[in-house]
């Protein structure tokens, strides 16, 4: 049995982490059978989640695990697509990992409101006399990787301006298609439906937010995919800043 290794589901999404829910849903894809359970950073092999261990084998950071499930279970997730879609769906996916997933945690982090309703949440097992300096040093934390980027050196106004940009670029790639390549879901759409997840969710009022609810084929994306890979979470109502 496969042991995929998570955060835990917050704020009405399947995980507080896209990247632990991208994992999580190229298993469901794969029709592989798995247990989830909780992880610790500080046994986490590279210092982050998701991780799963496969009988014995331990594999770290969630495009390694696609690889690992596409070798050792003989899954192609981009079966049917030509060298360009598959360049298209790879491109997509790295546009929503390593540019949406920085403008999304900046706003999270660094705005206040955003970070009570939110991150806040992480620090409640903390001893309340060293809490406010724990908050504070992880925030600085992230304000300097988010510097060392370069989405941290530009102003509010820049950042929601290219965040925009690469949302609308993902709602074009998807367009009237039920998933983002065509009629069947494909290596990307784990990696969509995490983000577009993160995007939209509601607890957290940002412009980037906004931005995404102006595309309705992104939201109705989104009800499909709840229904169809976690029914149970597109029957709950969705928490207030609580995480779960």
């Amino acid at each position: 049995m496969i042991t995929l290794y998570t955060f835990g589901p917050a704020f009405g999404l399947p995980d507080a982490s896209p990247f632990v829910t991208k994992a999580e849903m190229l298993l469901k894809l794969a029709g592989l059978p798995y247990h989830a359970r909780r992880g610790s950073l500080r046994r986490a092999p590279k210092g982050k989640l998701p991780y799963l261990d496969d009988m014995g084998r331990i594999v770290a950071d969630s495009t390694m695990i696609r690889w690992h499930i596409e070798k050792t279970y003989h899954i192609d997730f981009d079966d049917g697509l030509g060298p360009a879609e598959r360049g298209i769906a790879w491109a997509a996916e790295k546009l929503m990992e390593d540019h949406l997933y920085w403008a999304v945690a900046r706003v999270r982090w660094l705005d206040q409101a955003n970070f009570d309703k939110g991150p806040a949440q992480f620090f409640r097992s903390v001893p309340a006399p060293v809490r406010g300096l724990a908050e504070r040093l992880v925030r600085y934390k992230v304000r300097k990787t988010l510097w060392g980027q370069g989405l941290g050196r530009h102003s509010e106004e820049e950042l929601v301006a290219l965040a925009t940009k690469g949302v609308t670029s993902i709602a074009d790639i998807l367009g009237d298609k039920r998933y983002l390549m065509g009629d069947k879901p494909c290596g990307a759409d784990a990696t969509l439906f995490a983000f577009a997840g993160s995007l939209l969710c509601p607890v957290f009022d940002t412009p980037i937010r906004t931005a995404a609810e102006g595309h309705a084929n992104l939201v109705a994306y989104m009800a499909r995919m709840r229904a169809e890979f976690y029914p149970e979470l597109a029957a709950a109502p969705v928490p207030q800043g609580v995480a779960a």
